[in-house]
């Protein structure tokens, strides 16, 4: 039950409304004039202000001003004339939640008051939120309440005061580096300098003198001497990211750093000591790496001395909405107002399986927040795949078991569900293995490579990866 504030000079209106609003279940206060409104907003506060926008001698917008200066997250809905809208959408611009234009009809009038409470409930929820916003959801840039994320900030914050290599592991888009650079925001180190580099976005031929610099003339091109990624962070963290990338004969020179503490640049003649703690990551299974050659064993383990597993986002969905407001109040923020999502729109992303984790997330919250006029953020703004494929094939062919197929469905969204969930069946039946999980499903192996990248599906770690002879 809400408490609504009706602020309405006509008696016949201010009864009508009262009438309404308790028959919907709510508790209601009635003011005939603005200086008694502004009286009553000024002791109390209200779920809800129901104000005229011309109230005899005085204004809605006075109310509206006043509720909004004492009690920031109560809403305001202006009943206006249809004259007087240029003042309606002012009173928006000022705080209005919404306006509705004289004569109405009882169920647009009772569908707006909906949506405010609805927004007000949220607002609330999210305030509550911010105060869990502390050190036992978040580490650094990591953010979390599950019970998953709860024991990676305790590993975070216990391995972040050793100089222990650490090899961190996770899908694509889960947040690798950000643990890397919690833990070493955590460490003696943090003063220094914490290096990022992505080994597979650099060419093959270059790698080696990235990390570990170059003497001037050392290959062409080499005009100059240049220190490699180990000096510049010296004294601080080097994060390797995507370490399955790196050649094999850059891996025998990284596996002797590691031991030795000294590196040698290309071309030079002498050894040079490094101070570096090493935080690696990847996402492939680097124990089949090994096996088949493309990884040093020598190197794994002497990376993997602890090794941090970050969850999918699909593991841990209690974490989903707490990372969607978060991503919303700095997308907001950046546009001046206050974004949120209606309880359909929660309801949409809990049912989404993000194989992007928490990168599309973030993407999506962005494409939210941009396309939505309103800061109560409705699913018609996601894209199909979130918004109607509900979690699984079964739930989005539901409406077709009726009478007949409902005016919105999407035919792509609902066969991209079924095709999805056949997909995700075969490789769980076959052990993650493409090859077995193309001929259970009665197509080629290309069939299956091309369906998987079509749907933005995550290879399974252990997957077959070559196409079969």
């Amino acid at each position: 039950m809400a408490r609504i504030l009706v602020v309405d000079d006509e008696r016949s209106m201010r009864e009508m409304l009262e009438i309404l609003l308790r028959k919907a279940g709510h508790s209601v206060v009635l003011e005939e004039d603005g200086p008694s409104a502004c009286a009553r907003v000024a002791e109390e506060e209200f779920d809800l202000v129901v104000s005229d926008l011309r109230i005899g001698r005085h204004s809605g917008i006075e109310v509206l001003e006043r509720t909004k200066a004492v009690w920031p997250h109560t809403e305001v809905v202006i009943i206006t004339a249809f004259a007087a809208t240029e003042n309606a959408v002012q009173a928006m611009k000022l705080g209005a939640y919404d306006y509705v234009i004289k004569p109405f009809k009882v169920d647009e009038l009772l569908v707006v008051v909906g949506k405010a409470l609805e927004k007000r409930a949220i607002v609330r929820e999210n305030v509550s939120l911010k105060l869990q916003l502390g050190e036992r959801t978040r580490v650094g840039g990591l953010l979390g309440k599950s019970v998953a994320m709860r024991e990676l900030f305790s590993l975070v914050t216990r391995v972040a005061a050793a100089r222990t290599t650490v090899l961190v592991t996770g899908e694509s888009g889960v947040g690798k580096e950000l643990v890397a650079r919690a833990i070493h925001e955590r460490s003696p180190r943090a003063e220094k300098e914490f290096v990022a580099v992505n080994c597979g976005a650099i060419p093959e031929g270059l790698i080696e003198s990235e990390l570990f610099g170059h003497e001037r003339g050392a290959f062409t091109g080499a005009n100059h001497a240049k220190p490699g990624l180990f000096e510049v962070a010296h004294g601080g963290t080097l994060f390797l990211d995507e370490i399955g990338e790196l050649p094999l004969q850059v891996q025998v020179k990284l596996l002797r750093a590691l031991q030795q503490r000294t590196i040698r640049s290309v071309g030079g003649v002498k050894d040079v000591e490094v101070d570096v703690r090493i935080v690696a990551a990847t996402n492939r299974d680097l124990a089949e790496e090994v096996r088949a050659g493309r990884f040093r064993e020598d190197l794994f383990y002497r990376l993997n001395v602890i090794g941090l597993k970050v969850p999918p986002l699909r593991e841990r969905r209690e974490d989903v909405l707490l990372l969607a407001e978060h991503f919303l109040r700095r997308f907001g923020e950046e546009q001046g107002r206050e974004l949120h999502l209606s309880r359909e729109a929660q309801a949409a992303l809990l049912d989404y399986d993000f194989p992007g984790n928490v990168r599309e997330l973030e993407n999506l919250m962005e494409r939210a927040a941009t396309l939505s006029e309103q800061g109560l953020i409705d699913p018609d703004v996601y894209p199909a795949q979130v918004r109607g494929r509900e979690g699984s094939a079964a739930s989005v062919a539901a409406p077709m078991a009726g009478e007949g197929i409902p005016p919105q469905f999407d035919l792509q969204a609902w066969l991209d569900a079924c095709e999805r969930q056949m997909l995700e069946k075969a490789l769980a039946q076959t052990g993650g293995n493409k090859t077995e999980a193309a001929r259970v499903l009665g197509i080629t192996f290309r069939s299956i490579r091309y369906r998987l990248a079509k749907l933005q599906m995550e290879t399974p770690q252990g997957s077959t990866e070559a196409e079969p002879n």
